[in-house]
């Protein structure tokens, strides 16, 4: 610094005192400042004041002398704590040099802007939240920073930045969450804990609705609960808890719809406690949102139908991904079989009836197994979007058809999801049989090759499947003959049988076997389809009919009434 130049209305002792290696000199420069501009303030002087700081930001704080930038930090605060009330006209010029300074590679520099930007905030109180995000920029930075003095210093700092925005009511919430948006993703885990420190806080105020704006921290939240520090998961545990509270205390105000894709991912990952934190969330957004969560359904189902299958280690999320197969399946109805014009939707505004919730299933479930191969479980575009909780909702069935395919076809997939897939298909065809027979061509192969399975309550599920099919009348065609096709044309000589007995099979009116079906049960072409697919699986398949032969066609005579089939 050249000692030549006139830093006027700084005196040359205090230029002095300022650039002094010692820092009890350079305090005592600070007094004489704080003397200094506060006979400007007297004089109401703005001028000579802004000189001031001008001259301690630019000749002092951004030198390149460390000692010269620890005198600018000090004189700064000394000009704040002079100014009292009137520094919030100067905040800016005040603050920025300073949180330049936190990025100075001398850690005690960094420790004494820590040290001014406390005295500073402490001075202007509510004036300094204009500037909040700086702040809080800057904040984030030293949460992370290696020296514990500095870390410390900057706990002090955040700690009375935190006590300001409690206390006051003009905080721009809106013009902050980019920012929270973007630092949410840091990997540092001091970062990541103060970022949760100060979603806590602001959760926290009444007069901040952060709720609001979840559906742009959310996934940053779920991404910070696998952290591999335990405090920090419990943090993240502790908000994430708060905000579904405040979810189920007012749901009419959530964006369910722009939250559903983000359960989806997290409830398909492989840490427990993302995993069994996503499924609960997922639990209660089906509960509360209700038919707002449909047009998401084969998302939901991709991530929930593997966990069915889950054994006694993840117990806990099996049973809440239950709950969410059950309740999102009560959510179709006879309405979803309309022609494909969305119908607006009222959100439900009420907590769910505990008495809706079905039992839980019973039973040995092996390990997820395989993972289909579909674009399902892979990323975000899979799924409609829906940009507000009362937009029209649809049923996108070729969606829950591809994924219930796919879950059924995956030989590695457990019992327990297999049979859950059943259940689905066979709702779908009592709800919803005529959209559904568009996919049963694509679906019929599987069906007929599920019979083989070693699980006879898979079985079971699938014949019931079967004969909804065979006796709905969404099925008829104006011809109930042989239908064509390479798959299914059978010469009658082959299989030997009569003219009469496919007659009869296919008009016969019983009803015997039936009667838990809503259906028609006038046999339509699908039965034919079916035994005729049984008799060449049988026929190919000599040890299938030896061991599940009497157990597959007692069920299959009762869909056709008893009448004997062939002769």
């Amino acid at each position: 610094m050249n000692p030549e130049k006139d830093f006027a209305p700084l005196t040359p002792n205090i230029v002095r005192a300022l650039n002094d290696k010692l820092y009890e000199k350079r305090k005592v420069a600070a007094l004489e400042i704080e003397k200094l501009v506060r006979d400007f303030v007297a004089q109401n002087n703005t001028m000579q004041i802004k000189h001031v700081i001008q001259t301690l930001s630019q000749e002092f704080a951004l030198s390149q002398h460390p000692h010269s930038r620890k005198g600018g930090l000090i004189g700064l605060a000394a000009c704040s704590i002079a100014l009292g009330k009137d520094s919030g006209l100067y905040l800016k010029e005040l603050i920025e040099p300073v949180l330049t300074c936190f990025n100075d590679a001398d850690s005690r520099l960094r420790y004494y802007a820590c040290e001014a930007l406390y005295n500073i905030v402490k001075v202007a109180r509510g004036a300094v939240l204009p500037h909040f995000n700086v702040l809080f920029d800057g904040l984030s930075k030293l949460a992370a920073d290696p020296d514990p003095n500095v870390k410390s210093g900057s706990e002090l700092l955040d700690r009375l930045l935190k006590d300001i925005v409690t206390e006051s009511n003009k905080f721009d919430l809106v013009g902050f969450i980019p920012l929270l948006r973007e630092r949410i993703y840091s990997n540092n885990q001091y970062a990541r804990q103060f970022i949760i420190s100060w979603i806590l806080v602001l959760v926290s105020v009444p007069d901040i609705n952060l709720l609001d704006y979840l559906p742009e921290i959310l996934d940053g939240l779920f991404q910070i609960l696998g952290d591999n520090g335990k405090e920090i998961r419990k943090m993240c545990e502790v908000v994430l808890g708060e905000f579904l509270k405040e979810i189920k205390k007012n749901p009419s105000s959530v964006k369910f719809a722009e939250m559903a894709n983000i359960l989806v991912i997290h409830c398909q990952t492989t840490d427990d406690l993302i995993q069994l934190t996503a499924m609960c969330w997922m639990r209660e957004f089906i509960q509360l949102a209700g038919r707002v969560m449909l047009p998401y359904s084969s998302g939901i189902l991709t991530a929930v139908l593997p966990c069915l299958a889950y054994d006694d280690r993840k117990k806990s999320i099996k049973e809440v991904a239950n709950v969410c197969n059950q309740s999102l399946m009560k959510l179709v109805t006879p309405e979803d079989d309309e022609p494909d014009e969305p119908k607006p939707v009222t959100q439900r505004q009420t907590e769910p009836n505990p008495e809706d919730s079905l039992p839980k299933q019973e039973g040995t479930a092996s390990g997820p197994g395989g993972s289909c191969d579909s674009s399902f479980g892979s990323g975000i575009s899979v799924f409609t979007s829906a940009s507000t909780d009362r937009a029209p909702v649809t049923l996108h069935l070729d969606g829950i058809v591809q994924v219930l395919n796919c879950h059924l076809s995956d030989t590695a997939i457990g019992m327990m999801t297999r049979i859950a897939v059943l259940k689905w298909l066979y709702h779908l065809y009592i709800k919803t049989p005529r959209k559904m027979f568009r996919h049963t061509d694509s679906l019929f192969p599987i069906l007929l090759q599920t019979l083989s399975d070693e699980s006879d309550e898979v079985v079971l599920k699938d014949l019931e499947v079967l004969a909804e099919i065979a006796s709905s009348p969404a099925g008829q065609t104006d011809d109930p003959g042989a239908p064509d096709g390479p798959d299914f044309r059978v010469s009658h000589s082959e299989l030997q049988v009569h003219t009469s007995s496919r007659a009869n099979m296919l008009t016969a009116p019983s009803t015997k076997g039936l009667e838990c079906s809503p259906s028609t049960p006038t046999m339509n072409s699908y039965f034919y389809k079916f035994m005729i697919n049984l008799l060449q699986t049988f026929s190919s398949e000599r040890k299938l009919l030896e061991a599940r032969g009497p157990f597959i066609i007692s069920p299959s005579f009762q869909m056709n009434g008893g009448l004997p089939l062939l002769s």
